[in-house]
C-alpha cells in the first residue's frame, strides 16, 4: 500500500514539499486555539490524497503553477473541516486512531475551528484568478452539504437504494475528489476533453474511495483502520453492501440479518453479522462494484500519452482496491 502511495507522489516529489509547507502556513492564525487545533490536525497528516490528485492531473496536462499550489491547499483544507464536522456528527471518538478533534476540545471548539477552516478555504478561493476553478469550488461546497444532509435523512428513514445512496456519496465524497483533479486540470490546460476526462476519473475514484470505506468498515481490523469496525452500522447508515442484500434477498434473510444488526454492540455478534454479510453476498457484490469503477476509470485516461504522471494517476486506483485504512 505505501509503494502505491510513493509512486503517486514520485513525479510530483518537489511540488508536493512545497504545497505541505503552503497548506500549514494557509491554516495558521493569530488566534491561539485554531493554531493549537491546526496543528493537532497537522501532525496527524492523512494520506493527503486530494492534493496529490489535483497536483498529478496538473502535472499530466501541462505545468503546475501558483494556482495549483493555491487549490490543492484550499481542497485540502476543505477536506479537514469536513473530517471534524463529520467526527461531531458521528460522535467519533477516534480519526485513524488518535483521539479525534471534537474528544479533546469538545463540540463547540470543533465545529466552530471546522467552520473557521471552510470559511478560510473560500476566502482563499478569491486569490485564484480563475473563474472556472471558481464555480467547480462553489459547486463543490453545495454538493458536499447537499451529501452530508441526505446521509443524515437515509439513516433516519432507513430507506435507501443503490441509486440513491451512489447519488449521496456523489455528494458526499466524490465531489471534493473530482473537484481535485478537475481543478488540477484547470489549473494548467484550457483543453475541455482533458478537463472532463479528469473530472470523469475523479468522481470514479470518489465513489470507489467511499464503497471501499463501507466495506472497511466491515471486514477491516480496528487497528488498522484506526477505530471500531461496523461503525457506520451502527449509527443506521445504509452501505452498499447491506443495500445490495436488502434489494436482492427473501424477506426471510432479510428479517434475520435487520435482527443482528440490532445486537452490534456485542463483540461476537459483530463476527455473525461480518459472516452472515459475506455469505449473502453483500461484500463480493461491493467489491464487484469497485472493480468495474476502477476498469472505467482507467478508461478515461486513455486519452492521455503513457507517463509517470499517467501511471501515479493509475496506481491511485490500485492503492484504493488494496488499501486497509
Amino acid at each position: 500500500m505505501k509503494k502505491l502511495l510513493d509512486e503517486m507522489v514520485t513525479p510530483i516529489s518537489d511540488e508536493y514539499g512545497k504545497f505541505d509547507n503552503y497548506f500549514t502556513e494557509s491554516m495558521l492564525t493569530d488566534v491561539k486555539l485554531i493554531n493549537s487545533v491546526v496543528r493537532y490536525v497537522a501532525k496527524r497528516k492523512g494520506k493527503r490524497f486530494r492534493p496529490r490528485l489535483c497536483l498529478l492531473s496538473a502535472k499530466l496536462c501541462g505545468k503546475i503553477n501558483e494556482n495549483t499550489y493555491k487549490a490543492s491547499a484550499l481542497i485540502e483544507m476543505i477536506h479537514v473541516a469536513t473530517l471534524i464536522h463529520d467526527d461531531i456528527i458521528d460522535e467519533a471518538d477516534l480519526r485513524r486512531g488518535w483521539p479525534s478533534v471534537g474528544r479533546i476540545w469538545k463540540n463547540k471548539v470543533s465545529i466552530l475551528v471546522g467552520d473557521y477552516l471552510f470559511s478560510n478555504a473560500l476566502s482563499n478561493m478569491c486569490d485564484i484568478d480563475d473563474w472556472d476553478a471558481l464555480r467547480v469550488l462553489s459547486k463543490t461546497a453545495k454538493r458536499l452539504s447537499r451529501g452530508e444532509i441526505m446521509q443524515v435523512e437515509s439513516a433516519i428513514s432507513k430507506d435507501l437504494d443503490e441509486s440513491g445512496y451512489l447519488k449521496m456519496i456523489g455528494d458526499k465524497t466524490s465531489s471534493l475528489i473530482s473537484a481535485s483533479t478537475l481543478i488540477g486540470a484547470i489549473t494548467a490546460t484550457k483543453d475541455d476533453e482533458k478537463r472532463q476526462a479528469l473530472f470523469n476519473y475523479g468522481e470514479k475514484i470518489g465513489t470507489m474511495f467511499q464503497i471501499k470505506d463501507d466495506l472497511l468498515d466491515i471486514t477491516g481490523l480496528e487497528r488498522e483502520i484506526g477505530k471500531p469496525t461496523m461503525f457506520d452500522l451502527k449509527k443506521n447508515m445504509l452501505t452498499l453492501p447491506i443495500i445490495y442484500i436488502l434489494s436482492t434477498k427473501d424477506k426471510t434473510k432479510r428479517k434475520e440479518l435487520i435482527s443482528h444488526l440490532k445486537y452490534l454492540s456485542k463483540k461476537k455478534k459483530k463476527k455473525e453479522i461480518k459472516s452472515m454479510i459475506i455469505e449473502m453476498g453483500g461484500v463480493e457484490y461491493a467489491e464487484n462494484k469497485i472493480k468495474e469503477l476502477s476498469e472505467q476509470a482507467i478508461v478515461d485516461l486513455n486519452i492521455f500519452k503513457d507517463s509517470e504522471v499517467k501511471t501515479a494517476l493509475i496506481s491511485a486506483i490500485n492503492f484504493n482496491m488494496t488499501r486497509k485504512l
